[in-house]
């Protein structure tokens, strides 16, 4: 597991002030992960003719997994 997986499964955890306990948010961890990679398909170089399909890509990704982040 790479250090970025790493970070992003740390801000999955929520904190809990009833209980005074922390619990990971598997939804919250999958959201995070699918905007990394649509964060990705954008910091991939391209030839400037192609950056509306890198857009449209991104939002596609998004889009198919109801992510809004």
């Amino acid at each position: 597991m790479n250090e970025r997986i790493r970070e992003l499964v740390e801000k999955s955890y929520i904190y809990d002030r009833q209980n005074d306990s922390s619990f990971f948010n598997k939804e919250l961890f999958a959201q995070l992960i699918v905007a990394e990679c649509a964060k990705v398909i954008l910091e991939t170089p391209v030839d400037y003719e192609e950056i509306d399909t890198m857009h449209r890509i991104r939002d596609s990704v998004k889009q198919h997994f109801g992510v809004k982040l």
